[in-house]
């Protein structure tokens, strides 16, 4: 009798050791299929960026800080482009022309539309809270508006359902806040748009510096000029106006001596914006959100649309600077014109960015003005439209589409 129990525990041992082992087994595989399966349901890509993250000691606040979760390991290596497809819900984010990241977002409702247009990153706050829908919250905020439009993280239920901001994941609305800084560009779009390497002889390019010249100016000329002929010091910058053309300020002689005044005027380095607008016929300069100057230009064919188009400074390569170029629809193109992923004909649009440049003639003081202050990051937006109402103080220039 004995002898029988014995046996019985020994076998009832032995289940019990089996039946641990092969839990054990399990348990350490389980991680990988969780993961698997349950992932957040609006994932983002983000190319080969990498993130770290920072181990903090333990905080006494209980919500914690998320930024110290996702700290950028390597900043952008070129101008920064952000740009939205309504019809796709999607945004992208180019570094130096090259797509580094994709995600989900949400756009605004039929009532309260997000508009299209060419914008710029206004200003940054982490937890910011609506100043006009009963203080909801927009934490990790991005501006492109001084009337209330913003990316910021947000609900994402798969379809338009904001009142005009770009809701973002929160993971991304993290990164891409810690990537950008104020003046970055935001193009919003019907369709998806990207940006096409361009070369054309009526874009800058960059020269040598003159020995004479401040160490922190760059000078610029168009490839078709063969000299610069302008030798006297720049006069002051005029204001940015919307009411009649000004021719821009010729040089001028006095008893301080060009070298001195060179150096007194000498602008601080800085990427600038020229717009040229079909609708007023003007060229218009700022930099750093600030009025620099402007001046009429000539527009051959001028009752003929340009379109919209955003040309882009890249890093210089030797003695020439690379160019890029996003031309913004003003609409939708039928599913016969289309690929499955809506993209517009590259050398269709290309072609009309072309043809928008070699229309334009800016007199050569302004070219000259204007190749001086040309750095990496400069933009240059072509439109059949004129300066927004959302062009103001403290913006870049905010050319609305729609």
């Amino acid at each position: 009798m004995f002898a029988v129990i014995l046996r019985r525990t020994m076998g009832f041992i032995r289940a019990l050791i089996l039946a641990a082992f092969a839990v054990c087994l399990l348990s350490a595989e389980s991680p990988s299929h969780a993961r698997s399966f349950f992932g957040p349901p609006y994932g983002f890509w983000w190319g080969d960026y990498q993130f770290r993250s920072r181990h903090k000691h333990q905080h006494k606040r209980a919500k914690a800080d998320l930024t110290t979760k996702h700290q950028v390991q390597d900043a952008s290596k070129g101008p920064l482009q952000i740009i939205v497809s309504i019809a796709d819900q999607r945004i992208s984010l180019y570094d130096n022309g090259t797509l580094i990241a994709r995600s989900s977002v949400s756009t605004g409702v039929e009532g309260h539309p997000t508009p299209l247009g060419v914008f710029s990153v206004l200003s940054k706050n982490k937890w910011h809270r609506s100043n006009i829908y009963s203080a909801a919250p927009m934490p990790y905020m991005q501006r492109i508006t001084w009337s209330g439009i913003a990316l910021h993280a947000g609900h994402l239920p798969g379809y338009p359902a904001s009142h005009g901001c770009i809701r973002l994941t929160n993971d991304f609305a993290i990164r891409l806040w810690h990537l950008t800084k104020r003046g970055a560009r935001v193009i919003i779009a019907r369709e998806d748009v990207r940006p096409i390497e361009i070369a054309n002889s009526q874009l800058f390019v960059p020269k040598p510096k003159v020995a004479s010249a401040p160490p922190e100016t760059v000078t610029a000329t168009l490839a078709t000029a063969a000299t610069l002929t302008a030798t006297a010091p720049l006069a002051s910058h005029d204001s940015l106006t919307t009411g009649s053309a000004r021719a821009l300020p010729m040089s001028t002689t006095g008893g301080t001596s060009g070298a001195a005044s060179a150096a007194v005027a000498a602008p601080k380095v800085g990427p600038i914006s020229i717009f040229v607008s079909r609708q007023l016929s003007k060229l218009f300069v700022r930099r750093g959100f600030t009025p620099l100057f402007e001046t009429p230009v000539k527009i051959r064919n001028l009752a003929e649309p340009t379109g919209t188009h955003v040309f882009s400074a890249m890093e210089s390569q030797g003695a020439t600077m690379r160019w890029i170029v996003v031309s913004i629809p003003e609409t939708f193109a039928s599913a016969s014109q289309t690929n499955p992923s809506r993209l517009r004909n590259e050398p269709t649009m290309l072609d009309k960015a072309n043809a928008a440049l070699e229309r334009i003639e800016i007199p050569q003081d302004a070219v000259d003005r204007i190749s001086e202050l040309l750095t990496p990051g400069s933009s240059l937006i072509i439109s059949d439209h004129g300066i927004s109402h959302e062009t103001g103080k403290d913006t870049d220039f905010i050319v609305l589409t729609r």
